[in-house]
């Protein structure tokens, strides 16, 4: 993608179920748990740039020591900063007696960050502060072991505002209005009404405290805290969780929006926010890693093999299909092909932009990850090529000569790397002009390659979302080649609608797509529709979000994707451009042909998988009619 989106989260879970001596036998190191902790966020870091968290807890710890850890940063490199801190200690011990590292049990007396659970978190901030005590893993702390919760996750919910009341409601009187305290203090509260039920049950029985402890950690109903605690969430979430005493668990939301995978066997049960990474940790091949099952939670009980639960009822699948356009690790098998199938299935509309004119057209990619969009599209193109000398040879069957099979032949593909991303360049400068002047050179370009007012330029690109980066930095560069047409390929769809799952495209004002459909109805004189759109929004405004409707659908309604990617195209010419553009987008019917399985496509389409989408969509459109340049949720 061109344009800087971010995204959030990545979420990487392990629970050693062996002693820890049994790790240090087999594979060398009482530190397996840790180091393949270590690789499956590194193996993520693609999903967190902002910062990085890590919790570990030590299972059967003694009375009067400290059995959870927790470390974060929010440094330039947070994974770096986080195991340097980690291994720093590691070495110091090692200094102090190198033999001492082949006992585990000294070594989880000793080292803080040993134990059998293991939780890490990469944020990819899209709102608020970027401080340490925005990052995750966080922590609620309790001396009773059972009532001790880490929670890390990949989430955000749409109604936040009614969460936070439902703790009032409670009793509570929370410190944050976030959604990551939120939801840790719900979950916290029916964690402490279980263990406060199981008490009370206990000690009519005539158990000792000490006994009701252990039984408590025994009989904890992980599965009943979970559906009580998400009953009112409205959004795209995983959510993994520790509890003190060993216990842990990974819920996903019940539409699947957000991505989960696990493995298990007879030594451990790994959890990620993609599937690629843990075949890579483990050397899993594809179907050893399972998905889980959108509204189930993966418990992971102290004493028992790990079970896959309904926490909610799942209702119409809809994991983000953006998500595996450009976010998800490519090297995934399925995302791989999807990719190329997106690339693929663009193969008609170039060839019709470009008049298929294969002779005087040159085809490339920006930025590097769509790379594999970009070898469909070549696939596609080529099969286009063969049939055109296939057609050329069987008409000329009794007339080819040496001379005519080179003509005939010579028909192909020219492809060639076109844009390189330079250095990230920074800058003080204050004034638009100089600003903009830095930002052109984000991209350099190859030279001599393009063949001057002759040739036409294709470059695919994984998606277009604002079109900032592409007017004043790639547009620019590539037309410094002086191609006659430059043909901007995307291969997602037209993106119209906000996210409110978690990933950063939150205002209706920052898409190209919207802003096109907004001067289009102005032009045509049909500007009253934005009035009527922003009357019906703000009538529905009170209304609970299971009554609410996206009315700004009715602002695209009145014209075709084309007509609407011919506008983008005017937009994105700066006065100073020579070459024609033209603007191409997949439909909505090709993207589900590529990505049959994961469905959601509200930021194309606006048709939300929760309720809570609605009603931030016509928020987001209220705050533009009003210049609010806030968040809609």
């Amino acid at each position: 993608m061109s344009d800087n989106i971010k995204h959030e989260c990545g979420i990487a879970l392990i629970r050693l179920r062996k002693p820890l001596e049994y790790y240090s036998g087999k594979y060398g190191s009482v530190f397996y748990g840790l180091e393949k902790l270590h690789l499956l966020m590194q193996k993520q870091h693609n999903r967190g740039q902002d910062g990085a968290g890590l919790a570990v807890v030590k299972m059967d710890a003694e009375p009067g020591k400290r059995y959870i850890r927790r470390i974060r940063s929010n440094s330039g490199s947070p994974i770096i900063d986080i195991f340097n801190e980690i291994y720093s200690a590691l070495r110091k011990l090692q200094e102090k007696d190198p033999s001492l590292l082949k006992d585990a049990r000294w070594v989880k007396d000793n080292f803080d960050f040993m134990g059998e659970l293991f939780l890490g978190h990469l944020r990819y901030g899209t709102f608020g502060k970027n401080n340490v005590s925005n990052l995750h893993p966080v922590l609620r702390e309790n001396n009773w072991k059972t009532r001790n919760l880490v929670l890390a996750g990949n989430f955000n919910m749409t109604n936040v505002d009614e969460l936070f009341n439902k703790l009032v409601d409670y009793g509570q009187f929370p410190v944050e209005t976030s959604d990551t305290i939120t939801i840790l203090e719900k979950i916290g509260h029916f964690l402490d009404e279980s263990n406060e039920k199981l008490y009370r049950s206990y000690k009519k029985e005539g158990f000792s405290k000490k006994e009701i402890s252990e039984k408590i950690a025994e009989n904890l109903n992980i599965r009943h805290i979970l559906k009580k605690s998400s009953e009112h969430w409205d959004g795209g979430y995983t959510i993994a969780g520790l509890l003190g005493h060993g216990d842990a668990f990974v819920l996903r939301d019940p539409h699947g929006i957000r991505p989960a995978f696990y493995y298990s066997d007879e030594e451990i049960v790994a959890a990620a926010s993609e599937r690629s990474v843990l075949q890579t940790a483990f050397n899993l091949e594809v179907d050893q890693v399972m998905e889980l099952k959108p509204g189930f939670a993966l418990i992971i009980r102290k004493n028992t093999d790990p079970i896959e639960q309904m926490i909610r009822k799942p209702g119409k699948k809809s994991s983000c299909s953006f998500e595996r356009i450009y976010f998800s690790r490519g090297n995934d098998r399925d995302i791989y092909h999807e990719r190329k199938n997106l690339g693929r299935l663009l193969a008609p509309a170039v060839l019709k932009a470009v008049d298929y004119d294969l002779e005087n057209t040159v085809f490339s990619y920006i930025p590097n990850t769509a790379a594999v969009a970009f070898q469909g599209l070549v696939e596609e193109l080529n099969s286009f090529s063969h049939q055109l000398i296939k057609d050329k040879i069987l008409a000329n069957s009794g007339n080819l000569t040496p001379d005519m099979l080179d003509t005939v032949f010579s028909t192909g593909i020219r492809t060639e790397t076109i844009a390189v991303k330079d250095v990230k360049l920074r800058t003080f400068i204050s004034q638009d002009a100089g600003r903009d002047e830095l930002v052109g050179h984000v991209y350099d370009v190859t030279y001599g390659v393009v063949r001057k007012n002759t040739d036409q330029l294709v470059v695919i690109d994984d998606s277009i979302v604002r079109g900032t980066t592409l007017k004043h930095s790639i547009i620019r560069i590539l037309d410094r080649l002086k191609p006659k047409t430059i043909v901007i390929a995307s291969s997602a769809p037209q993106i119209r609608y906000p996210d409110c799952y978690g990933i950063d495209m939150a205002k209706l004002s920052d898409f190209i797509a919207f802003r096109a459909a907004i001067e289009l109805l102005k032009t045509s004189k049909q500007d009253y529709i934005i009035n009527e759109v922003y009357k019906k929004c703000k009538e529905q405004e009170t209304f609970p979000k299971e009554e609410m409707a996206n009315h700004v659908k009715e602002i695209y309604r009145p014209f075709s994707a084309e007509q609407i990617s011919e506008k983008i195209a005017t937009m994105l010419t700066r006065h100073d451009t020579s070459a024609k553009i033209k603007i191409i987008y997949q439909s909505i019917e090709d993207l589900h042909l590529a990505i049959p399985g994961h469905p959601g496509d509200w930021y194309f389409t606006g048709n939300y998988p929760t309720p809570g989408g609605n009603k931030v969509v016509n928020r987001s459109f209220i705050n533009y009619i009003e210049g609010k340049n806030e968040r809609a949720y």
